[in-house]
């Protein structure tokens, strides 16, 4: 348990308070790009979320993640993409309101 929580893939360790700091703010940039509001919480997550697809990208283009700018990038690239996602699946138009 001595090692300090990383990003998924061969990049450099990162603490697990720089973690959910960068995820957050990932997931919240995300949300504004997208026009997607949130809670806290929900960005952190979407955050976390997008760190992981964001370095498996980034390993799948070898690029290595070398400081916290490459992780933030590639954690902003990944929360897009998973908001993305999940906006296309979750779209209010695909459950027809009922009226009254």
């Amino acid at each position: 348990m001595d090692q300090p929580v990383a990003f998924v893939g061969d990049s450099q360790p990162m603490g697990f308070f720089a973690l959910i700091i960068i995820g957050g703010l990932a997931g919240w940039i995300a949300g504004m790009i997208l026009g997607s509001r949130h809670w806290i919480f929900t960005n952190i997550l979407i955050g976390i979320a997008g760190s992981y697809v964001g370095s498996e990208l980034a390993t799948l283009a070898h690029f290595g993640l070398r400081n916290s700018l490459d992780h933030f990038l590639a954690a902003l690239l990944g929360s897009i993409i998973v908001l993305w996602i999940w906006r296309a699946l979750h779209r209010t138009d695909a459950y027809p309101q009922r009226r009254m």
